[in-house]
């Protein structure tokens, strides 16, 4: 190693410092989109959203992981003859379909999110929106079958875990009282839980760099924005399809006490941690428009 190499990781590591002791005992909820899966040809994404995740519980962070599926459910839906369908970017969920998608969350990508972090040590344990009533629902809207609206959050089963020094690592299928389990947004349901938890940060990893002005504009990438701006962006079209549940989700977010919501490209090598522990931070990050009054997201203090 050069000696000019040597001294850009020290500064990397003395530019680290003030934030993770900022951060040491704060919960930050991450929500990894199936989307994030994808990667690129230049390094398994996987392996190092588990190397961050795993950073930031030996740093003193409390990370808990809530993950979609949504490419995945689609695949074997259409490996089993099912055409998905979406309406304002909700999956249309028959009984076949639910399913499929707890299947597919529960068996095939909280397993592999699990093993993924656990081959740094015994640090996750993986757990359903089902277990302990931790997540309770009712239908949506009749359009869209089992798809459900978060009702309640019980985060005692998560407090646990954390308490413990675990990973909780969450697969997005909720219950209503009569057992009935239902398909949830995995945004809508990171947003909840990082309110119930009263989480520090809440982070979504997709498939994007951030949020656009104009999607086809990589010079528009929004660096800071408010709940009150993006409220402005859906109401004018500037933000539709699926990312609507996403914005949603961080809009209420920090409006209910979470401090911080950011929106991250998982394929960028090790994007958990340049957001977390670096000045200029990447990606887009909201705020309250309170906190933004406040100075509290001033220079000096993205993350």
């Amino acid at each position: 190693m050069t000696a000019a190499a040597a001294a850009l990781k020290a500064a990397t590591l003395v530019e680290a410092l003030p934030y993770i002791r900022r951060f040491a005992g704060k919960t930050v909820v991450v929500k990894y989109g199936g989307n994030a899966l994808a990667g690129t040809a230049n390094h398994d994404p996987l392996t190092l959203f588990a190397e961050d995740i795993v950073m930031m519980r030996l740093v003193g962070m409390r990370p808990v992981v809530v993950h979609g599926g949504g490419p995945q459910i689609s695949e074997m839906m259409e490996r089993l003859g099912k055409a998905p369908e979406f309406v304002d970017g909700l999956r249309v969920t028959d009984a076949a379909t639910v399913d499929i998608a707890r299947m597919v969350l529960k068996g095939q990508v909280n397993p592999q999110l699990v093993a993924a972090i656990n081959v740094h040590g015994n640090y996750a344990v993986g757990i359903s929106g089902v277990d302990a009533g931790l997540i309770r629902a009712e239908a949506r809207d009749p359009r869209l079958g089992f798809v459900g609206d978060v009702t309640a959050i019980d985060p005692a089963v998560i407090n646990g875990l954390i308490e413990d020094e675990f990973i909780p690592v969450i697969a997005t299928i909720g219950s209503d009282a009569t057992g009935q389990a239902y398909n949830i947004n995995a945004d809508t349901v990171a947003g909840a839980i990082a309110e119930a938890l009263g989480a520090e940060k809440l982070v979504y990893l997709t498939d994007i760099e951030g949020l656009r002005r104009d999607v086809a504009d990589a010079d528009s990438l929004i660096r800071q924005t408010t709940a009150d701006e993006l409220d402005q962006l859906v109401a004018d079209g500037t933000i539709d399809g699926g990312m609507i549940p996403k914005i949603t989700s961080c809009t209420h977010a920090v409006r209910g006490g979470v401090r911080r919501a950011h929106i991250l490209d998982g394929r960028i090598a090790h994007v958990l941690l340049l957001e977390l522990f670096t000045d200029d931070g990447i990606g887009t990050m909201i705020t309250s428009d309170t906190d933004t009054a406040d100075g509290a997201a001033g220079p000096g203090s993205r993350p």
